[in-house]
C-alpha cells in the first residue's frame, strides 16, 4: 500500500463529489479532473488541475479523447515495486496516480428515453472511463478506484485512520466492483445493439 497523493475525479453522477473532493484536498491530495466535474470542483473553491493541462494535450473530437494518454495510463498502471516501471515514469515525466474516481456516461438513462436516437445512444458509450477504471482495478494493490458514491465515506474514513492509505481488503473489494460495473455496462450496450439489429 502507499499514501494517496494524486487522484483523477471525473463523474457523470456528481452525488457527493464536492464534499469528497474537499476532503481529499484537505488531506493534501492533488486533484486532476475533466469537463463538468472540474468546473464543479473549481466552483466550490477546491484546487483542481485540468487533465489537459497535466498531459499537455487538449481534449479533442468533442471530448472523445481526453484521458486516453500515456501520462494518465502510465501513472495508473505502473507497479510501484518494479524499478523499471518507476524509471519509465521518471524518464517520461509521468506522475503516479493513486486514486481514480469515475462513474460512466449514463448509457442506461439515455436509452430509456422514449425519443432517443441511435446516434445519441452511441455517443453515450463511455470509452475513457471504463479504460481508466479497469486499469486502476487491475493495479488495485497501488491504486484505489471508486465507481460508487456510496463508497466515498469508507475511503475517507480509512484514509483518515491510516495516514492517507486505504486497506488492501477495501482496494480489492472496490476493484471487484469495477469489473461488475463494466460487465453490466457492456452487457447493456450489447443488448441495445442486438435489439437494433433484430429490429
Amino acid at each position: 500500500m502507499s499514501t494517496i497523493e494524486r487522484a483523477i475525479i471525473s463523474v457523470s453522477d456528481k452525488t457527493g463529489i464536492v464534499e469528497f473532493a474537499k476532503a481529499l484536498n484537505e488531506m493534501g491530495v492533488e486533484i486532476l479532473s475533466t469537463g463538468g466535474t472540474a468546473r464543479k470542483i473549481k466552483d466550490a473553491g477546491i484546487a483542481v488541475t485540468e487533465v489537459s493541462d497535466y498531459t499537455g494535450f487538449p481534449e479533442m473530437m468533442d471530448g472523445r479523447v481526453k484521458t486516453l494518454h500515456p501520462k494518465i495510463h502510465g501513472g495508473i498502471l505502473a507497479l510501484r515495486d518494479n524499478p523499471e516501471h518507476m524509471k519509465a515514469l521518471d524518464e517520461h515525466g509521468i506522475k503516479r496516480i493513486d486514486m481514480i474516481v469515475v462513474n460512466l456516461y449514463p448509457f442506461e438513462q439515455t436509452i430509456s428515453k422514449p425519443d432517443v436516437t441511435f446516434e445519441e445512444a452511441i455517443e453515450n458509450i463511455d470509452i475513457g472511463g471504463p479504460t481508466m477504471i479497469r486499469a486502476a482495478a487491475k493495479n488495485f494493490r497501488y491504486v484505489v478506484v471508486v465507481v460508487d458514491p456510496a463508497d466515498y465515506d469508507t475511503v475517507l474514513q480509512e484514509m483518515r485512520e491510516q495516514k492517507g492509505e486505504v486497506s488492501y481488503e477495501t482496494r480489492l473489494r472496490l476493484a471487484q466492483k469495477v469489473f461488475a460495473h463494466t460487465a453490466r455496462y457492456d452487457g447493456m450496450i450489447a443488448d441495445y445493439l442486438n435489439k437494433i439489429i433484430q429490429g
